[in-house]
């Protein structure tokens, strides 16, 4: 248990700190700095990147966008699909953010040896559906808190 409690506090501590600093969440800032790697041809392409649901990404850009941070516009060779990328105002806010926890989290779960990262994977979908998760997609790490917080009278 301290694990995990140390996992999830080091996520909220630094959710609070880049939403004090930055006005963005975590999630949000994790989602431009992929965008710094390389603007993503598709919203599938940075929901892969990201490491979560389409729907999830997909609101996140459109908050990005709405804040001016990133643009979105149809992909020259198939209209059916939104390019998105930095803009200068995005680029701007990247020069003096810290490294996200969500990319700190993944790079160690990235160097464990493939062994342990199935059993990581298998052992915490066990837990997870033992709390009664789901099998529809999460949100990425604290975006949308709000809304849940607000249905479930939750105020942590």
């Amino acid at each position: 248990m301290d694990a995990i409690r140390a996992i999830v506090q080091r996520l909220r501590v630094s959710s609070r700190a880049c939403e004090r600093r930055l006005g963005l969440s975590s999630a949000q800032l994790f989602v431009l700095q992929q965008l710094e790697q390389a603007a993503a041809a598709s919203v599938a392409e940075l929901a892969r990147r990201t490491l979560t649901h389409q729907s999830s990404v997909s609101v996140v850009v459109t908050r990005l966008a709405e804040r001016g941070l990133v643009t979105r516009r149809p992909s020259p060779e198939d209209a059916r699909r939104t390019e998105i990328s930095l803009t200068p105002a995005g680029r701007a806010l990247l020069r003096r953010a810290p490294r996200t926890v969500q990319a700190e989290l993944i790079s160690a779960v990235d160097r464990l040896p493939e062994d342990e990262r199935r059993g990581l994977a298998q052992s915490l979908t066990t837990l997870a559906r033992a709390l009664g998760a789901g099998d529809e997609a999460p949100p990425l790490f604290f975006e949308g808190e709000e809304a849940l917080a607000a249905t479930t009278g939750d105020e942590s």
